[in-house]
């Protein structure tokens, strides 16, 4: 149901933003009997759903299965032929509510809402009091609490002539109407590898640039160089350590010079520089809150000192994936209805999962070797070949690693890093030992069927000797 008439209303609570977190707090409070107002001033969907995770995923994957098929002999021979770009594009259309006119749509998101109970409020919310929020000239009053998840937008870093050079960010590079000849991307996070990869493998010509970090470098260090070592193999230029410090565009030509003097020519730069909050337009100032960046909040998602004020998903900058924003949506709104969820301490924040879909993927969840270390744990670090059992075999995968980083007092795994071929799926196994703080020794009993690549576990627990 749309609210475009009236002026001021009341519900028991208030949502700024529809992405994902945004509407799974929204439709657990309703559920549980609240009215609830949702404001949205893009697409009730969020990034995720049009310019992020879902049509990066169909840009990528089509790639993936042709990489794949020819690894497996008999099936290599019946595989000729590129990739169709043309399908993979109008499938990736498809996912993501591309009408006939050409532009992204909503309307498959709405009915939901509407099963639900929830109004929608079309337009930018502000906070203008204490729980008030303004949409337009309509003011929300939320007599329990109001929740933010106003998520984030991709950083425009200040290289001389970018802004001005029309440079791709995620948005433009996950919805192009057509694949560039060539592309400059300048950024080694995720964004950078993954739409190179995407792009190679749509017939463009990539270039990646990545600063003196390197490629990845949140992940262990050997991510980096098996996915760099990968994309080189695709066909992907790489300048590893090298910073961008102009660009210019001239008529359909752009120009990237690097800070050693090497200029790049290409029809298009992807900057990935990272993310920052959309917070500054909040209002957070007319409730006390003096912030342009990420907001702090407690382990239930409220803001320090407002009861009533919750932050949730990429806005409070404790672990930039849909998924955590979804969890932190139901730890708020269990907050709200006074039921609560346990929130322990490896469930959030470093806790986090988290898949890179490149080829070889990268599927991580908790400690690096070196986060570990720096939070004063004395940890033990195991490395195995993903691949090294009869699982790998059939499946004629990348070369991959798995590291296990053991904290040797308390007996339990506390990070995982996995790559390989389709490794996202194994990451779970992980995650449950991890947050559920799982005895190494009693996960031994948790045996691994054959032939599965799951059984890198018994290489695991052969070298802790359990």
């Amino acid at each position: 149901m749309n609210a475009t008439d009236v002026k001021e209303t009341e519900f028991d609570a208030v949502v700024v933003g529809a992405g994902p977190g945004g509407e799974v707090a929204a439709g657990r409070l309703a559920d549980a009997g609240l009215s609830v107002a949702i404001v949205e001033a893009d697409k009730v969907g969020g990034e995720c759903s049009y310019y992020a995770c879902i049509p990066s995923k169909a840009l990528l994957r089509p790639g993936e299965l042709l990489v794949e098929a020819r690894r497996v002999p008999g099936v290599a021979e019946a595989v000729t032929g590129p990739v169709d770009v043309d399908a993979v594009l109008r499938r990736r259309d498809d996912l993501v509510g591309r009408g006939e006119d050409g532009g992204l749509h909503d309307d498959g998101q709405l009915p939901w809402l509407e099963e639900h109970g929830i109004t929608l409020f079309r337009g930018r919310g502000r906070l203008v009091g204490d729980r008030r929020v303004a949409v337009g000239d309509t003011v929300l009053r939320a007599r329990r609490a109001v929740i933010l998840a106003g998520g984030t937008r991709a950083a425009l870093p200040p290289i001389d002539g970018l802004a001005d050079a029309r440079p791709w960010t995620n948005r433009e590079a996950t919805t192009a109407r057509a694949v560039p000849g060539s592309l400059i991307v300048v950024g080694g996070g995720v964004v950078g590898v993954e739409m190179s990869q995407a792009y190679r493998s749509l017939g463009a010509a990539v270039t990646l640039v990545a600063g003196g970090r390197g490629l990845l470098p949140r992940e262990e260090g050997f991510v980096g160089e098996q996915v760099g070592e990968s994309l080189a193999e695709q066909g992907v230029e790489l300048r590893v350590g090298r910073q961008a410090v102009s660009v210019r565009r001239d008529g359909e030509q752009v120009t990237v010079v690097l800070d050693d003097g090497a200029r790049l020519h290409a029809d298009e730069v992807l900057v990935a520089a990272g993310r920052v909050p959309q917070s500054a337009e909040l209002g957070l100032a007319k409730v006390g809150v003096d912030t342009d960046g990420f907001v702090k909040v407690d382990d239930r998602m409220r803001v320090p000192g407002l009861d009533w004020l919750y932050v949730i998903g990429d806005l409070n900058g404790r672990a930039l994936f849909t998924h955590m924003a979804k969890y932190q949506a139901a730890v708020a709104a269990a907050d709200i209805l006074g039921s609560g969820i346990a929130v322990e301490h490896l469930a959030d924040g470093p806790g986090a999962p988290r898949v890179i879909f490149t080829e070889p993927q990268v599927a991580s969840v908790g400690h690096t070797a070196a986060s570990a270390r720096e939070a004063g744990l004395r940890v033990r670090v195991v490395d195995v070949p993903t691949d090294g059992n009869a699982g790998g075999a059939f499946t004629r995968a990348t070369r991959g690693t798995a590291r296990f980083v053991i904290d040797e007092d308390a007996g339990v795994l506390v990070g995982a890093t996995i790559t390989g071929t389709g490794v996202a799926e194994m990451l779970q196994a992980a995650t449950i030992a991890i947050v559920g703080e799982v005895p190494v020794r009693r996960l031994r009993h948790a045996v691994p069927a054959f032939p599965t690549r799951s059984e890198l576990w018994l290489h695991l627990f052969d070298a802790l000797g359990v």
